[in-house]
């Protein structure tokens, strides 16, 4: 039988980061892994970021709504439509705002009996927990029924600090694993099963957030990327975006964090979306990126 794993955490908690490790180690120890990835906005622009790990047939992305509400059918029809393999594994990542209680509530019913009851992984970033202002609720529901719980940004925290939100992190889930992506090991996901422990209702709506996209045109310099992203609301929690850089033949991807770091990097190909700016949490709307875009290009 297939086991699923769904990966959930905070809007630049570390997602994407283990599930490029958990894809390199399954393919290194002869497993087969598809993907499903979720977001508001162009999921595929995420699910680009994985060709060089995976085959595209391999990956699906599912955009457009919330997989623990309102899109849980679309993703239980996509999980259904997997193709059998030898040494299958599933892998889907939510969008940071999803509750992930409801998620595992209503991912097990409807699902083929040829999959395992699926298992929930957290992601979560020591440096931010708990200081995400009214969405800490958000942030503290959604590791309720996990099974393992896994630290990242770490770099700057003190031992002190570390400690007390491994005991937070206790507080909420008592039965599950906690360790960094250094202590993680492939060979540990075989012995986990789904958790039993018992949960505090969190009112969903809470985490619908507004989200919106442009498109984004060529732009002068680097600069004028830092230069949007200063210019955006700081209510939005995750701004990204894939665009050419002057007269450059490849695309660069960058994207503004919830704790307000840029970051950029080459884009591997061309976005099948076409060149974007995207926006995630309140204040996200066209008339809003688009005015940050006109006055990077201003300057």
């Amino acid at each position: 039988m297939e086991a699923i794993f769904t990966i959930v955490g905070f809007l630049g908690a570390g997602k994407t980061t283990l599930l490029k490790y958990l894809i390199n180690s399954l393919s290194e120890t002869g497993n087969n892994p598809f993907l499903i990835l979720n977001d508001f906005e162009n999921a595929h622009l995420d699910a680009q970021q994985f060709e060089s790990q995976l085959e595209l047939k391999q990956i699906k992305a599912l955009s457009g709504n919330c997989i623990c509400c309102s899109g849980i059918v679309a993703l239980r029809d996509m999980v259904n439509r997997i193709p059998e393999r030898e040494n299958g594994i599933t892998l889907i990542e939510a969008n940071g705002t999803s509750d992930a209680c409801s998620l595992m509530e209503f991912l097990g019913v409807g699902i083929n009996d040829r999959f395992l009851p699926p298992i929930q992984i957290s992601v979560v970033a020591v440096k931010n927990w708990q200081k995400r202002g009214e969405h800490n609720e958000l942030e503290s529901s959604q590791i309720q029924v996990s099974s393992l719980i896994v630290l990242t940004h770490l770099e700057g925290t003190t031992k002190s600090r570390q400690a007390t939100v491994r005991e937070e992190l206790k507080t909420y889930n008592p039965t599950a694993s906690i360790m960094t992506m250094d202590q993680l090991d492939i060979s540990l996901l075989p012995t986990l099963f789904p958790s039993k422990n018992t949960i505090q209702k969190f009112e969903h709506q809470k985490a619908h957030w507004s989200s919106a996209s442009v498109d984004l045109p060529n732009l002068p310099t680097t600069s004028s990327i830092y230069a949007i992203c200063n210019a955006l609301p700081k209510s939005i929690l995750r701004a990204k975006g894939c665009t050419k850089i002057h007269t450059d033949d490849c695309y660069t991807y960058f994207e503004r964090k919830p704790d307000g770091a840029v970051h950029t990097r080459p884009f591997r190909g061309i976005p099948i979306t076409g060149a974007k700016l995207l926006a995630i949490g309140p204040g996200s709307a066209p008339k809003t990126l688009e005015a940050a875009i006109k006055k990077s290009l201003a300057l």
